[in-house]
């Protein structure tokens, strides 16, 4: 008997893949679309901006009040020192004559003379011990350069008057009379940390190959110093020369604990002088010296520029 035949079966057949391409391109044409739309849509004028977009309206206008409640003073004080009458509340023409009043007051001229040798002399004798102390500081090794490196923070963070007492009792101490050197005196010693502190990161951050490089070629470790390091420090040197001139001849706090009778610094005759009443004098003494600081910022920010590096102030370390 034969055995019932098997039916043959039509192979299975594969289902039909789906359209993907077709589907992909049916999605990019409607985000198109949808993206065409969203930028041709108007938009709301009213509508507030929100996330980064918005503008911080708060902090523009405490910014706003800031440097008006900052700068307001001083433009009255530049204002009615052109003024043509002997008063500090109305203002009645343009004229100099307070400027030809201060040229030809010698008691003031002397006092402008005194906080200008004072200034040269605190910036220079300040900068020769500052660079060598940052010099010593970055190249010294052991906790005694750690120590001494603390200890020049101290006068940054200690309040003036707190320096300018002690000052006053160190010469009453020793017996000497307040002059025009004990002024100096004082405005140097306070004058040593910043310029120690601003040149040290410029050192730690100078290559000390270059230096191991010259002597490799003949030069001595002062040669090299004075030939490679010193040029190299240039910028921040007279940068820091340039604060200090600014801060000895502004300072009134250190300046009043330690200057004698006669001659004074100009910023403490100005104080004298306002005890009794506000000349309009002191109007042109005060515009002057804002004119005199202002060109010293304009140096300062051209520095840089002067030694060829792109970058603004050469003043804070790690600029």
């Amino acid at each position: 008997m034969n055995p019932r035949p098997v039916p043959r079966t039509a192979p299975a057949t594969a289902p039909p893949a789906p359209r993907a391409a077709t589907t992909v391109r049916t999605a990019l044409r409607t985000a198109g679309e949808a993206e065409k739309r969203a930028a041709t849509r108007p938009r709301r004028p009213g509508r507030r901006r929100r996330g980064a977009d918005r503008r911080p309206r708060f902090a523009i206008a405490v910014t706003a009040v800031f440097f008006a409640l900052l700068y307001l003073p001083v433009g009255v004080v530049v204002l009615f020192s052109f003024n043509a009458q002997k008063s500090l509340t109305v203002f009645d023409g343009v004229s100099l004559r307070w400027y030809e009043a201060f040229f030809h007051d010698e008691v003031l001229i002397g006092s402008l003379g005194m906080s200008l040798r004072v200034s040269l002399v605190a910036m220079a004798v300040s900068l020769v011990l500052g660079v060598a102390l940052a010099l010593g500081l970055v190249r010294g090794r052991g906790r005694l350069g750690s120590f001494a490196g603390l200890v020049m923070l101290v006068p940054l963070i200690t309040p003036e008057i707190v320096t300018g007492v002690a000052a006053m009792m160190l010469f009453k101490g020793l017996g000497i009379t307040l002059s025009t050197t004990t002024v100096m005196l004082a405005e140097i010693t306070f004058s040593i940390s910043y310029v120690t502190v601003i040149l040290r990161s410029r050192i730690a951050a100078l290559n000390p190959e270059v230096e191991e490089a010259a002597m490799d070629l003949g030069a001595t470790r002062r040669q090299a110093l004075r030939l490679v390091t010193l040029p190299a420090l240039l910028p921040g040197i007279l940068a820091s020369g340039v604060l200090i001139f600014a801060l000895v001849f502004d300072d009134f706090v250190l300046a009043y604990f330690t200057t004698g009778v006669d001659p004074q610094p100009l910023s403490v005759r100005i104080y004298s002088a306002i005890r009794f009443g506000v000349q309009p004098t002191i109007n042109a003494v005060g515009t002057l010296m804002l004119v005199g600081s202002i060109a010293l910022i304009a140096f300062a920010l051209a520095i840089p520029h002067l030694f060829g590096r792109r970058g603004g102030l050469d003043l804070l370390p790690g600029k």
